[in-house]
C-alpha cells in the first residue's frame, strides 16, 4: 500500500543518514580504553638528580676524588640532568674536574650584593665563576641559620635577577606532618618564596620537596606519601602560575635518598627527580641513583 510504501521509504532515509553521520565520527580505538599515561610522560619533564655535599668533604684532594668519581658515572645513557651543591672553596676545582658531564652549584647565597657582609658570598660573584644553579631554603639554613621565608625569597630573587636558576625547598617538620598540615606548610612556603618571580621567570626554578623529619634520618617518606604531597606542590603551583607552569616544572624529592629507595620514588608521576644528601658522598651509591631504573611500576 500507498503508506507501506511512505514507511519503508522513511527508515531507508534514517539509515541512509546514520551511515553517513558515523563516517565522520571519530573512531575509538581499543588503546582508548588503556590507563591514563603518567603526567611526566605526557608533559616530558627529564629527571633532574642532584646532590647536597653539605659541609663535606674536609679537603680539596677529597672534593676531586669524590667529583671525579661521579663524573665517570655520568654517561650518554644516564637517563637525568645530573647536578652536584659543594661549598664555596671546592666549586672551581670540581668544576674543572666535571667539566660539562654535570652542573656544579652552591648551596645557597646571601641576598646582599656587595657592602659590608662580612661571610657573605652574592649571586654576582657565583656568576662570575660559571656557576648557574643554587640551593635556597634548605631545611637546615631554616632552622639552624633561621632563615626566614622573606630571606629565602629574596635569595630566590637575586638569583633569578642575575639570570641563574634556583632550586626551593621546602617541607614540613615530624610535629607538622603528624597534625596533617603538610598542605598549609608547603603552600605557606611555596608562595612566599617564590613571591615577585613571574611566569617567564619560571623556567629557571625548581622545587625539592624535603620532608624535615627524613634528612639526615634514615627515614623516607614512602613514595605514595612522596607522590600525595608533590601532586598537592603541583595543584598549589598552577593555582599561582597556571597549568602548563605547574606542568612544566620539576619538583625533586629530598630526605635520605638511596640506591635502594630511588627506583620507587622516581616511577611515582609527579616525582621528577632527587635532591639527595649523604648518598652524594659516596660516588658509587650516586653513581646508582644518577643511572635509576626507569620504568619501574609505580606502587599502588
Amino acid at each position: 500500500t500507498k503508506q507501506l510504501n511512505m514507511k519503508v521509504a522513511a527508515a531507508s532515509l534514517l539509515l541512509s543518514l546514520a551511515a553517513s553521520a558515523s563516517a565522520f565520527a571519530p573512531s575509538i580505538s581499543s588503546t582508548s580504553a588503556s590507563l591514563p599515561a603518567t603526567s611526566t610522560q605526557l608533559f616530558e619533564r627529564k629527571t633532574f638528580i642532584t646532590g647536597n655535599w653539605k659541609l663535606n668533604p674536609q679537603t680539596k684532594a677529597e672534593a676531586l676524588e669524590l667529583a671525579t668519581g661521579i663524573a665517570s658515572a655520568v654517561t650518554p645513557d644516564s637517563p637525568c640532568d645530573v647536578a652536584i651543591f659543594v661549598p664555596f672553596p671546592f666549586i672551581e676545582p670540581v668544576q674543572k674536574a666535571v667539566g660539562d658531564k654535570l652542573t656544579v652549584g652552591a648551596e645557597m647565597i646571601t641576598p646582599e650584593m656587595q657592602g659590608a657582609f662580612t661571610g657573605g658570598i652574592s649571586a654576582p660573584m657565583l656568576k662570575s665563576i660559571g656557576v648557574e644553579w643554587a640551593l635556597a631554603g634548605h631545611s637546615e639554613r631554616r632552622t639552624m641559620n633561621k632563615e626566614s621565608d622573606e630571606y629565602i625569597n629574596a635569595q630566590c630573587l637575586k638569583l633569578i635577577e642575575q639570570g641563574m636558576s634556583v632550586i626551593l625547598c621546602i617541607g614540613e617538620t615530624l610535629e607538622e606532618f603528624e597534625k596533617d598540615l603538610v598542605g598549609a606548610v608547603c603552600e605557606i612556603q611555596l608562595k612566599k618564596g617564590l613571591a615577585g618571580i613571574s611566569i617567564e621567570e619560571m623556567s629557571r626554578v625548581a622545587i625539592a620537596y624535603e620532608p624535615v623529619w627524613a634528612i639526615g634520618t634514615g627515614k623516607v617518606a614512602t613514595p605514595e606519601i612522596a607522590q600525595s604531597v608533590h601532586a598537592t606542590c603541583r595543584k598549589i603551583l598552577g593555582n599561582m602560575y597556571g597549568e602548563q607552569i605547574a606542568n612544566d616544572i620539576r619538583i625533586l624529592y629530598g630526605g635520605s635518598v638511596s640506591k635502594d629507595s630511588v627506583d620507587g620514588l622516581i616511577a611515582q608521576p609527579d616525582i621528577d627527580g632527587a635532591l639527595v644528601g649523604g648518598a652524594s658522598l659516596d660516588a658509587e651509591n650516586f653513581g646508582r641513583i644518577i643511572n635509576h631504573e626507569v620504568g619501574v611500576p609505580a606502587a599502588v
